[in-house]
Parts: structure tokens; C-alpha cells; sequence
């Protein structure tokens, strides 16, 4: 087994951060590095789960995950933009989600600039993805990707963001996003599902 790689008990070789949570596999398996290009809602949830993953783990987040999409009508930037002072302080009394009165602030903002970024580019998957980085290697192994946490493309998309009066949207948490999202393919060389989000992208 290469460093960075675990077998499930399912007998599925995978990224070493899937561990052995039945929902964190299936996160690996199923959505995780494959790009999601014409779907600005899944973009602008995923951004501001991002945002609210700093400081915690992942699959705290993914746990909560159904709950923040109650929480924050699915996502859904249009109607977040218009949350005002007493949804954030209902928001601030739910505990299915992360209660921080920053982050929260940040979503409710960051969906206005969202729909001035889609107005300007088309969509969020526009803009986005012209950030995507023009070539990657073939192969990732695990003390390459241990040692990346950002990139050049993330700290340009944040600096561009953070001037759009965006927050909550540093180099690394935007590098997380990227990964996420498909924008590349970090899963490591040997892992089962390396292979399937490649040709995703491809396609």
C-alpha cells in the first residue's frame, strides 16, 4: 500500500482522510475532486461550507451539512442575500449548525457578492473555473499533496474575491474548495476513485 492510501473494510482503496466513516467514504467516492461546472448553487454552498470548516474538521461540517442547508434556505444565494439582523440571530440559536456570528455574517454576505459575480461573468462555474489550473501532474503522491495546502491559482482567486468584498475566503480555504469542486484532482495516485474523477474532468 503507497503512503497515503487505507483499504476499507469494503475492500476500496482510498485517500488516507476517508478514514473509516461510512459518510466521509461516500463523500470520497461520490463527490469529492469531481467538477461541478454548472451548478452555482452546489458552488456557492460548498464555498461558504469552506468558510465555515476553518478551525474544525471536515466531517464535523458533513455531519452538519443537511442542517446548514435548512439553515440557509439550500444555499439558494438569492434569498440568502436578503437575511437580515433577526435571521442571524435566529441562525446564532441553532445548534445543527456552527454558531459564529462572523461566518454567519460572511455567508449572508458573501450571497450578495455571488449574484454580482454571476451578473458580471455569467455564472459562478464561469468565474470559477478560470481559475482551474492549466496543467497538474499525472501523479499525486502523498508527501506532494501533504506539502500543498494552497496554490498560485488559489491565491489568486482569493485576492480576487477578497477585492469583490468577499470573506472568510483565504488561499487555503479556497484550495480546499478546489479540490472539492473538481477545479483539480488531488486524489492520490493508487486510490480507487482517482481514475473515475480524471475522466469527469475530461469529459
Amino acid at each position: 500500500m503507497k503512503p497515503g492510501l487505507v483499504r476499507g473494510d469494503d475492500g476500496v482503496v482510498r485517500c488516507f482522510w476517508a478514514g473509516t466513516d461510512p459518510l466521509y467514504q461516500a463523500y470520497h467516492d461520490r463527490e469529492w475532486g469531481f467538477p461541478v461546472y454548472d451548478d452555482d448553487r452546489r458552488l456557492f454552498e460548498k464555498i461558504c461550507l469552506e468558510g465555515f470548516q476553518a478551525g474544525l474538521s471536515w466531517i464535523t461540517i458533513l455531519r452538519k451539512r443537511e442542517a446548514f442547508r435548512r439553515a440557509f434556505s439550500n444555499f439558494e444565494a438569492e434569498r440568502v442575500a436578503r437575511f437580515r439582523a433577526a435571521r442571524v440571530e435566529k441562525l446564532l440559536r441553532d445548534p445543527g449548525i456552527v454558531r459564529h456570528r462572523g461566518k454567519i455574517e460572511s455567508t449572508v454576505n458573501n450571497a450578495a457578492r455571488a449574484l454580482e459575480l454571476a451578473r458580471e461573468h455569467g455564472s459562478l462555474a464561469d468565474f470559477f473555473w478560470g481559475f482551474a489550473p492549466r496543467t497538474r501532474p499525472r501523479r499525486l503522491t502523498y508527501e506532494a499533496l501533504r506539502a500543498q495546502t494552497t496554490s498560485p491559482e488559489s491565491v489568486a482567486l482569493s485576492r480576487d474575491l477578497k477585492r469583490r468584498g468577499w470573506t472568510f475566503v483565504g488561499p487555503t480555504t479556497l484550495y480546499a474548495f478546489m479540490q472539492a469542486m473538481g477545479l483539480v484532482n488531488d486524489h492520490l495516485d493508487g486510490c480507487a476513485v482517482r481514475a473515475r474523477a480524471e475522466t469527469a474532468r475530461r469529459r
